[in-house]
C-alpha cells in the first residue's frame, strides 16, 4: 500500500527530471566511448599508433546539435520546458528534435515521484529510484546499440544485492543471491541450447547479467514471471514490427528493453503482477 509522503515524493520527482536530462546524454555517450575504447585497443593490438581524439566523456564536450553542431546554451537544456519552448526544434537550424528527449526525462521525474510516495523518506526511495534511471538507461542503449555495457549492468547487480543485505528490497540475501545465480544461469543454459541446435546466437551476455541483477533485486522467486512477462511483450512487439515492417537489418530484436520493463513493472505492480492478472 502507498504511503503519500507528497513533499519528498514532489522533491525526488523533480530530481528525476534533472537526472532524466542527465540520463539522455548516458544514452548517448556511453556507447559512443565504448566504441572509441574499443578502436584504441585494437590500434594497440596492432601496434599502430593512436589517433589524437577530441576529449570525450559524460561532461566534456557540451551537447551539440546533431545536425547543424550548435552547442545547446544552458537555457536552451532545461528539461521539458526548453523542448516546449523551442517546439521541439534546434535554435539555430530550426531541424526536429527527438521527443524521447523529454519523453525519458518525464518518465524518469514520474518513476521517481512514484519511488517517492512508496518509500518515503528512506534509503529505500533513493535505492529504487536508482534501480529505475539505470532500467530507462539501459534499455534505451540496448535498443539503439544492441549493448548492454558491463558498466552499468554489473554495478545494477552489485547493487541489488547489496540493497538485500541492508533490508533496502524486500527479499533476503539469500534469495537475492540465488536470484542473481538462477537469472544468469537461466538464459546462459538457454543461450547454449539455441546455437547448439541451430548454430546461431540468439542473445547477447549482457542478457544474463541484466536478468541476473534483476534476479538480485527481486530474489529468485520473481525469474519466472519476469522472464515471461519480457518473452510475451517481446514477441508482440517484434510481430508487430514485422508486419510494420519496422524491423531493423538482420531482423534483430534486443531483448534488454523487455527485461527492463519487466524489472520495472516488477517494481511498480510487483513481480507476480502478470501471473495474478492471467489467474495463476
Amino acid at each position: 500500500m502507498l504511503t503519500f509522503h507528497w513533499m519528498e515524493a514532489s522533491v525526488l520527482g523533480f530530481l528525476g527530471l534533472l537526472i532524466g536530462s542527465f540520463l539522455n546524454v548516458v544514452i548517448y555517450r556511453i556507447p559512443v566511448m565504448l566504441d572509441a575504447q574499443w578502436k584504441a585497443e585494437c590500434s594497440t593490438l596492432d601496434d599502430d599508433e593512436p589517433k589524437p581524439q577530441e576529449k570525450f566523456n559524460l561532461m566534456v564536450p557540451r551537447s551539440r546539435c546533431p545536425h547543424c553542431g550548435h552547442a545547446i546554451r544552458w537555457f536552451e537544456n532545461i528539461p521539458v520546458i526548453s523542448y516546449v519552448a523551442l517546439r521541439g526544434q534546434c535554435a539555430e537550424c530550426h531541424k526536429p528534435i527527438s521527443l524521447r528527449y523529454p519523453l525519458v526525462e518525464l518518465t524518469t521525474a514520474a518513476l521517481f515521484f512514484y519511488c517517492g510516495l512508496t518509500w518515503g523518506a528512506h534509503g529505500s526511495a533513493l535505492v529504487w529510484s536508482g534501480f529505475a534511471a539505470t532500467l530507462i538507461t539501459l534499455a534505451l542503449i540496448d535498443w539503439d546499440t544492441t549493448l548492454l555495457p558491463d558498466d552499468i549492468t554489473l554495478p545494477l547487480l552489485w547493487a541489488g544485492l547489496i540493497g538485500a543485505a541492508l533490508q533496502w528490497t524486500p527479499v533476503t540475501l539469500e534469495a537475492s543471491l540465488w536470484g542473481a545465480v538462477g537469472g544468469y544461469l537461466s538464459l546462459w543454459l538457454i543461450y547454449w541450447g539455441f546455437k547448439l541446435i541451430t548454430g546461431k546466437e540468439g542473445m547477447g551476455f549482457g542478457d544474463f547479467k541484466l536478468f541476473a541483477a534483476l534476479g538480485a533485486w527481486f530474489g529468485w522467486q520473481a525469474l519466472i514471471p519476469m522472464i515471461l512477462m519480457a518473452s510475451i511483450v517481446g514477441a508482440l512487439v517484434g510481430i508487430a514490427m514485422k508486419y510494420s515492417s519496422g524491423l531493423r537489418a538482420g531482423g534483430v530484436i534486443p531483448f534488454g528493453p523487455f527485461l527492463a520493463g519487466a524489472g520495472l513493472s516488477a517494481m511498480v505492480w510487483g513481480p507476480f503482477a502478470l501471473l495474478n492478472f492471467v489467474g495463476m
